[in-house]
C-alpha cells in the first residue's frame, strides 16, 4: 500500500472519532482570543483567599487532582466554614464555573462580594447564584416561589421552569453574565434568569428579600466573587472569566 493510500485510510478512521476533550481548568485558543482567563489554576490557591482574612483557608477547602472541593462538615455554616473570595474585583463580566453537588448539598457563588460589608459571623453577603440539591435540602422549600432554588437569584429571583439540570454527581456549568445594570443567570447554556438593576422593581425585590436589612444591598457596581463553603460537599473547576465592556459594542 502507498503512502498515499495509508494517510487516506488514517483519514478516514480518525474522522470517525469524537474530538479530545478539553483538559480541565485550560483555555482553548479561542477563549484566549476573546479575553477569558482562568480565576483558578487547577492547582494552587492563587488568585484566592478566605473573606475573612488575607490569606487562604487552612480548613474547609481541598484542592486536589485538578478539582477545587468544600469538604464535608455536616452542613455547619459556622466558624469552621470559611467563604473564599477572588482577590480582584470586577465591575462588567462574564464568567462560567462548572460545579459538581452531593446529595444534600448547599452552596453558592456569590458575586458584587465587598467583605467589609460582612453579613455577621457565618456570612459574608453578595448577589448568590443558588447551588442546591432541591430534591433534598429544606431551603428549596423555602423562600418564594422557588426563588432558593438551584441557579436562583438567590432570595429574590427563581430561575425559569425546566432548567436543564442534571443529576447528582454529574457536572453542570454556571453562567453569570453582568452588564452595567444588566444581569443573567445560565445554567447548562440556558439563560434560566434575568435582571435589570437600579429599577423601582429590582428594589422592590431587595426590600422584600432577607437582604433588606443591610443599606445599600444591590447597588455596588463592582465587587469580588466568592465560592460559598456552606459545609456540604461540593467541588469546583473551570473557573474563567472575561471582562466586559460597560455596553455591548454595535
Amino acid at each position: 500500500m502507498s503512502i498515499r493510500a495509508v494517510f487516506l485510510v488514517a483519514t478516514v478512521l480518525f474522522a470517525g472519532l469524537p474530538a479530545l476533550a478539553q483538559a480541565p481548568n485550560t483555555l482553548t485558543q479561542k477563549e484566549a482570543a476573546g479575553g477569558w482567563r482562568l480565576l483558578w489554576d487547577g492547582k494552587t490557591p492563587a488568585g484566592w483567599r478566605s473573606s475573612k482574612d488575607v490569606s487562604f483557608p487552612t480548613v474547609g477547602w481541598e484542592l486536589k487532582d485538578g478539582l477545587l472541593n468544600v469538604t464535608d462538615t455536616s452542613g455547619e455554616e459556622g466558624s469552621s466554614a470559611v467563604d473564599i473570595i477572588t482577590t480582584d474585583a470586577f465591575t462588567n463580566f462574564e464568567l462560567s464555573v462548572d460545579f459538581r453537588i452531593t446529595t444534600g448539598a448547599n452552596s453558592g457563588i456569590k458575586y458584587f462580594v465587598d467583605p467589609a460589608a460582612n453579613g455577621g459571623k457565618n456570612a459574608t453577603i453578595g448577589f448568590e447564584y443558588q447551588i442546591l440539591d432541591d430534591a433534598v435540602h429544606p431551603d428549596a422549600k423555602k423562600g418564594k416561589d422557588g426563588d432558593r432554588t438551584q441557579a436562583s437569584l438567590y432570595d429574590m429571583i427563581a430561575p425559569a421552569k425546566g432548567k436543564p439540570e442534571r443529576p447528582i454527581g454529574a457536572w453542570n456549568t454556571a453562567r453569570i453574565v453582568v452588564r452595567g445594570a444588566h444581569g443573567e443567570h445560565w445554567l447548562n447554556g440556558v439563560k434560566v434568569v434575568e435582571y435589570e438593576r437600579f429599577t423601582p422593581q429590582f428594589r422592590q425585590l431587595v426590600a422584600d428579600s432577607k437582604y433588606h436589612v443591610y443599606p445599600g444591598f444591590g447597588e455596588a457596581r463592582s465587587g469580588h466573587i466568592l465560592l460559598q463553603d456552606h459545609g456540604f460537599p461540593v467541588s469546583f473547576r473551570n473557573i474563567k472569566i472575561r471582562e466586559l465592556p460597560a455596553t455591548p459594542s454595535k
